[in-house]
């Protein structure tokens, strides 16, 4: 279970804070991204320079400001430490807009559940203030754990609308579709 704090754009589960990012955060962004094992799956997202963590937090601060949702910092409890990065953003699926579902975590953090724990709270937060739109997860064929964190959030396959994206084959996964 979630609760939003409008005001400050933050999410709270029994493990996790979840934060609108900061400028403060642009060294976390790089790390995580820079890691060949996060980014394995979608070497397309992969950043080898400073500035193109800035370059991209500027894009998830730019969402945050047109639509009043975006990416999350996700944290435990207590903890400064940037497990990493959580949320959606609106997007064009074959001609219907959705939003897409985003989860990248550090490596140390893999296997603790924090991804599905931030993503199922922000698959709520979604349903709740922007239920027009559908909700996807786009996930490669052979990222298992991509697969088990969507599904955990509440997403089933819809291999109807599976494409080929920026790093190969596209598996969606999706809740809220229209009939």
């Amino acid at each position: 279970m979630s609760d939003l704090n409008p005001e400050g754009g933050q999410l709270q589960t029994a493990r996790l804070s979840l934060r609108r990012p900061t400028e403060a955060d642009i060294d976390a962004i790089f790390a995580i991204h820079r890691d060949p094992e996060t980014c394995l799956h979608n070497p397309s997202d992969a950043l080898t320079r400073l500035d193109e963590a800035g370059e991209l937090y500027r894009r998830w601060n730019d969402q945050w400001q047109r639509c009043g949702y975006g990416y999350w910092v996700v944290r435990r409890h207590g903890s400064a430490l940037q497990l990493g990065f959580c949320g959606i953003k609106p997007m064009e699926l074959h001609g219907m807009k959705v939003l897409n579902l985003f989860y990248r975590f550090a490596t140390s953090a893999w296997g603790q559940g924090f991804a599905s724990e931030a993503a199922a709270t922000v698959t709520t937060w979604a349903s709740r203030h922007v239920p027009d739109l559908p909700l996807i997860a786009r996930v490669r064929p052979a990222n298992i754990a991509s697969q088990r964190v969507a599904a955990r959030a509440g997403l089933t396959r819809a291999e109807h609308l599976d494409e080929t994206g920026y790093d190969g084959l596209d598996w969606i996964y999706a809740a809220r579709l229209p009939n």
